[in-house]
């Protein structure tokens, strides 16, 4: 990537408009995260979500979507931990290039 996106000190993007799928790569390496197709399932997800609602869900939100949009199979904390590693509602939507989710520590 030649440009590195300016970030918060959380690691979040400071300008949602930065957001690229190579921006995207980038913040998943800063997470030690090589994103699949899988990842990037959660991530339009999430993008779609934010751009209804205007904000970024929290965990059990997350779970919902994923389980409604996805299947119960992938709608599960586990499939997502071991997707986006800690919180999965912060990891994933770091990585999405939205902002942190208002109950999220």
């Amino acid at each position: 990537m030649g440009i590195t996106p300016a970030l918060d000190k959380e690691g979040y993007l400071k300008e949602l408009d930065d957001w690229d799928e190579e921006v995207a790569a980038f913040l998943a390496q800063q997470e030690n995260i090589k994103l699949g197709p899988s990842h990037w399932e959660v991530i339009k997800l999430l993008r779609n979500f934010y751009r209804r609602h205007q904000m970024s869900p929290a965990t059990r939100a997350l779970i919902s979507l994923v389980k409604r949009e996805l299947g119960s199979d992938k709608g599960r904390s586990v499939y997502l931990m071991k997707l986006f590693r800690g919180s999965p509602a912060k990891t994933a939507s770091k990585i999405a290039g939205l902002p942190k989710p208002d109950n999220c520590l």
